[in-house]
């Protein structure tokens, strides 16, 4: 079922899957069946017009976001209490009225920056925090979902409905307007789904069991903590902790979260009447409700066991997941960069890598060069490097709105897409060879040569120099097949990429020495920058930078870890 209300700034949608609560007559006057939805909504979209009401040119509009989903959030609560639906907010600008509101209406007045929330100076933040809060229990007590999609030029409050869309595990979409292709293209691929059900699943409980040698500290990830402590619980609080249970109101196949855990000392062990033993074991048990309407139980059960002296170490070494360790580690530097008052997050990643590399790292004392690593560990390092220099620790660049559309995706995606958003994948392209991975080094521009960079929010094709004139010169449609084949086969891939993914990524096209290659340069070690003493390669580039490359990283990190 669909409805609609509101003006056209911002216009909510409610979606409901089930009717229990009012009678079908009062819920009729509401919600309608999808039999009749689409020609209701589309009689009411071609009869919207501009909101009559002038303001001046130097005032922004009048928009009351907060009122609407409250308004929206308490029909929910009468019409279907209980059963699983969604409210898909289009917000179009910033709320200037109401308890959420995050910036006066005149335009002198500058939307708060990153340096404004830093330094508490943002008058109106807390109170529309506070507010999205109250929302957020609303909408987790009657098992609903709030979905955004924020479509502006500017910014339009994304940080501080952030606690309401990621408690209740809401998707957002963050695009330049509702025309944009990552608007549409999202949106439609909700509701592409072959089997009617739109993947989605609802009014989920997360439930873990564990062994008593280890205490949940809480998760990290969409959902809502139930409050539900026992002696499994940690002191130490993660993310959403103090419980064993979560709320989790959406949920689709591809929904992740990020469990932390504590190991408890053998004498705490022994207090609570079990002694640690050689194993231990892990119970994830997942109750939610299916699109048909009937509860569904999930339970997976992992044991493990535990190795210690010095033996236990190569065992650690050899189970060691570094994909998974980086994606928890954006996680954790995320939560506490939001969570703790002047945190260093670059100073809390030198310190673990230098930590992580004194314990399992190859070295004489006080001796750099006889450091060495296992290859079961090294990619690791560079997954930290890249970290360090990815938009979930460096905000300088992006607006409070962006960062927390960047880490609200990280928090819900698989652990292969959280590698990609911390290093991205680089491809290149060429007449020398098949297309093949490069490492994401200045050093891979080459001018002839095309390359392909995934860093999950934004596809990327960078033409060199040669190619790029060629190009130009039109070779692609004067018989020069191969030519044509270079230039298509780059973009095939990122389609695919494109019609995989959600929400759907930006697609940029730059050429060498063109006014985007940013998108590109961004992301690359640079290794080669104005100020070096080694060259670029024939054709190649140069960054303009003062960041150290990951070679004089690696020389630090040694020189401090054998110490």
């Amino acid at each position: 079922m669909c409805f609609f209300a509101g003006k056209v700034k911002p216009t909510i949608g409610v979606i409901a899957v089930s009717r229990d609560g009012l009678s079908v007559e009062s819920i009729a006057r509401f919600l309608l069946p999808a039999s009749e939805c689409k020609f209701v909504l589309n009689s009411i979209i071609e009869e919207l017009q501009k909101d009559p009401w002038p303001f001046s040119a130097d005032q922004r509009s009048s928009r009351c976001i907060g009122a609407t989903l409250s308004v929206e959030a308490s029909l929910l609560g009468v019409c279907v209490p209980g059963s699983g639906a969604r409210i898909m907010a289009f917000i179009g600008g910033p709320s200037t009225e109401g308890p959420d509101s995050i910036v006066a209406k005149s335009l002198s007045e500058p939307i708060r920056s990153h340096k404004d929330l830093d330094k508490g100076s943002t008058p109106l933040y807390n109170k529309a925090v506070k507010f999205c809060e109250e929302i957020s229990k609303q909408l987790v007590h009657q098992g609903h979902v709030l979905d955004l999609f924020a479509c502006a030029l500017d910014q339009v409050g994304v940080v501080e409905m952030k606690v309401a869309v990621e408690r209740t595990g809401g998707i957002v979409v963050l695009a330049e307007s509702f025309g944009h292709s990552v608007f549409k293209e999202s949106l439609q691929r909700i509701f592409q789904s072959s089997e009617n059900d739109l993947g989605l699943s609802f009014n989920g409980i997360f439930e873990v069991n564990c062994s008593k040698d280890v205490k949940i500290q809480g998760i990290i990830g969409p959902c809502t903590s139930l409050e539900k402590k026992s002696h499994l619980s940690s002191d130490t609080v993660v993310g959403q902790g103090s419980t064993g249970a979560w709320k989790m109101c959406g949920l689709d196949r591809k929904t992740s979260v990020c469990l932390v855990f504590d190991i408890t000392k053998k004498d705490e062990a022994d207090a609570i009447g079990q002694s640690t033993s050689n194993q231990f074991y892990f119970q994830f048990l997942t109750y939610y409700q299916h699109h048909e309407g009937q509860m569904r139980l999930r339970a997976t059960t992992l044991s493990r066991r535990w190795v210690a002296g010095s033996g236990g170490v190569q065992e650690l070494i050899a189970g060691f997941d570094q994909e998974a360790a980086a994606a928890v580690m954006a996680r954790l530097v995320s939560f506490k960069m939001e969570a703790e008052a002047d945190f260093d997050p670059i100073r809390w990643l030198d310190r673990a890598l230098i930590s992580l590399c004194s314990k399992f790292g190859d070295y004489q004392k006080e001796s750099p060069s006889s450091f060495s690593l296992s290859p079961r560990l090294s990619i690791f390092l560079q997954f930290m490097f890249n970290l360090r220099r990815s938009q979930f620790v460096q905000v300088f660049n992006n607006s409070p709105d962006e960062t927390a559309y960047f880490r609200m995706t990280l928090n819900r995606e698989n652990v292969a897409n959280a590698v990609v958003m911390i290093q991205p994948s680089l491809i290149s392209y060429s007449f020398q060879s098949s297309p093949e991975p490069v490492l994401l080094d200045v050093t891979a521009i080459a001018a002839d040569r095309i390359l392909l960079l995934d860093s999950y929010f934004t596809i990327v094709i960078f033409h060199g120099i040669t190619i790029a004139q060629w190009q130009k010169a039109g070779y692609q449609d004067q018989g020069h097949e191969a030519f044509a084949q270079l230039l298509q086969a780059p973009q095939e891939e990122a389609d695919r990429t494109i019609k995989e993914r959600f929400p759907v990524p930006r697609l940029a096209v730059c050429d060498q020495y063109g006014s985007q290659p940013r998108f590109l340069l961004a992301k690359l070690n640079p290794s080669v920058t104005y100020n070096s003493d080694n060259p670029p390669p024939p054709g190649g580039d140069v960054i303009f930078t003062n960041d150290v490359s990951f070679q004089v990283f690696m020389d630090h990190l040694q020189r401090l870890a054998v110490q």
